[in-house]
């Protein structure tokens, strides 16, 4: 029998969800992503570029194009001035970037912060590295950083802290100021910062998303990280990438050649042209995902579902608590798909330590009108 490196790890929750919300007809606003198309011009720009013979490998870094609209994006979303052949590397997902920068810098032994609810994949990435995650609670309310509890984490063998930032699951959002005091320990203590922020664009109420690339102290020291299939609505062409300091990019490469080489180049290309061509796309999309989510917020305020709308993300919380106390979150997701046709994320899943007592499950939203109308009716009905 052979001795797992990950024996703490079985089906993730998302399939175990997607699965039983295929298997009932449920309606699946469990794992995150739309029910609709990603813009016509983006598809036709990819077919066309499929049909003109760019098949082939691209450059292990991307492609020059499309890391040259990811350098003009950020110089104007930031003010980041980034070197798009030294810093910018095209990814195959944002969650091979991740891991591909944790094994750049966590040696065995290194303590890496986390903080729970933690999105699932950074664990076994550290772990893989040799690395043991140290888990700092976000606060139950607001989902913000206790500054004492992170700093009482702390340890000589601290190598690496995880942001994720607007926050999944909760949609909390960190604040500038938060990034100050984070860059002070950063620079106290010699830590490096993985900064996932792949839902950075979708922000809302007239807030602005707060980038560790728009603070240059801190970036010396992080790889930051975002999505393309987030932010153009195509979640299964996986294609993402990360940004770092040239230092941290070379060894970032050194590990992401051997994983994965090189991302789709038809792909890329495609997205290259639609980025060049609409630039507006991203400023576009706070006000596409606020208008979903106060219509799904609208429907449910006649529910007995608790909430407060999201500041990010395209993820809603809800609070069942009026509804059945006496499951916990992991028999309610259970119980919404099966009794009553959707599916949901149980929170409690996200944590080293549940917190007790917290009645919260996640709903996705990034649906067409149609899917929300229907949900959110199933759900006033219980």
């Amino acid at each position: 029998m052979i001795a797992s490196k990950l024996p703490n790890v079985g089906t993730t929750i998302f399939t175990t969800m997607s699965q039983l919300a295929a298997q009932t007809g449920a309606l699946n606003l469990s794992q995150g992503f739309p029910d609709f198309d990603s813009p016509l011009a983006l598809r036709e720009a990819v077919a066309r570029h499929v049909m003109e013979g760019h098949n082939q490998y691209s450059p292990m870094t991307g492609l020059p194009a499309l890391r040259e609209q990811v350098a003009a994006k950020l110089a104007r979303c930031y003010g980041a001035q980034v070197n798009p052949d030294l810093e910018i590397t095209i990814t195959p997902g944002a969650t091979e970037a991740i891991f591909c920068a944790v094994q750049a810098v966590v040696r065995p032994g290194d303590e890496v912060i986390v903080f729970d609810p933690v999105y699932d994949s950074y664990e076994p990435s550290v772990e893989l590295a040799g690395g043991r995650c140290v888990h700092v609670q976000l606060t139950p309310d607001t989902f913000a950083i206790d500054w004492d509890q992170l700093t009482a984490a702390l340890s000589p063998r601290t190598r690496l802290i995880m942001l994720n930032s607007p926050h999944n699951p909760s949609g909390a959002l960190i604040s500038s100021e938060d990034l100050v005091r984070l860059a002070d320990l950063v620079e106290q203590r010699g830590l490096y910062v993985i900064s996932d922020e792949v839902y950075e664009h979708l922000v809302y109420d007239g807030a602005r998303h707060a980038s560790v690339l728009a603070h240059p102290s801190l970036y010396q020291r992080a790889f930051v990280v975002s999505s393309f299939g987030k932010t153009y609505h195509v979640t299964g062409w996986k294609t993402g990438y990360v940004v770092a300091p040239p230092v941290l990019s070379l060894e970032l490469r050194k590990i992401h050649q051997y994983v994965n080489f090189c991302g789709v180049t038809p792909l890329q290309q495609g997205l290259a042209d639609y980025m060049a061509a609409h630039p507006e796309h991203v400023d576009e999309l706070p006000g596409f995902y606020q208008a979903k989510r106060d219509l799904f917020c609208d429907l449910l305020d006649r529910s007995r579902f608790t909430f407060t709308r999201t500041p990010g993300t395209y993820f809603q919380l809800v609070d069942y608590s009026a509804i059945r106390p006496d499951l916990n979150d992991v028999e309610m997701s259970l119980w919404l798909t099966r009794e009553h046709g959707v599916a949901s994320i149980p929170i409690s899943v996200f944590y080293q330590v549940p917190v007790e007592g917290q009645r919260l499950v996640r709903l996705c939203f990034a649906k067409r009108e149609d899917t929300l109308r229907a949900a959110a009716e199933k759900l006033c009905a219980i």
